[in-house]
């Protein structure tokens, strides 16, 4: 299965997470179903201590599969194992218009970067893939080879995800 993919890329505290929930609302306001994949670089937990699905793990579990009448979610342990690819993690999605990808930023997909006055590093990303197409930033860019979109022209940026994608403007 060709999934349409598009990343949200930047440093740290640069907009990403703010830029592409903004993008989600705005695909979804247009009728399509989006998916979402974020990479984080940090030891994270989405159970909490004392509930039933954390106590399976603690227990030992490898997956635990969570699953009610509204949604479901299956967390899998890796112990020793690597972190898995983005294409790994793609395969796992169910199906959806657009997937969004926030961070990935070394992978080859196509990107925006995200680019505020407030981040840490304010050095461009560097573009070892030529992926990185456009730029969001909230001051001016100069000397870009691409386009730049102000960081909140959300209309805007999915007009271009949607043409880079071959998403389209609206859902039928």
């Amino acid at each position: 299965m060709t999934r349409r993919i598009f990343g949200v890329a930047g440093w740290k505290n640069s907009g990403k997470t703010t830029l592409t929930c903004r993008l989600v609302a705005e695909f979804t306001r247009r009728g399509f179903a989006v998916g979402t994949v974020k990479h984080a670089h940090h030891l994270f937990d989405i159970d909490r201590e004392g509930t039933d699905s954390h106590r399976h793990r603690q227990a030992g579990a490898r997956d635990v599969a969570i699953v009610s009448g509204r949604r479901w979610a299956v967390m899998h342990e890796l112990g020793e194992a690597s972190e898995p690819s983005l294409d790994a993690v793609l395969a796992q999605l169910g199906a959806c218009d657009l997937v969004l990808i926030e961070g990935y930023k070394r992978e080859s997909h196509p990107k925006i970067e995200v680019r505020r006055l407030a981040a840490g590093d304010r050095a461009p990303l560097p573009d070892t893939h030529g992926s990185i197409c456009a730029i969001a930033a909230d001051h001016p860019v100069a000397d870009a080879r691409i386009p730049v979109f102000a960081l909140d022209d959300i209309g805007g940026i999915a007009d271009m995800i949607a043409r880079t994608t071959g998403l389209g403007g609206t859902a039928a």
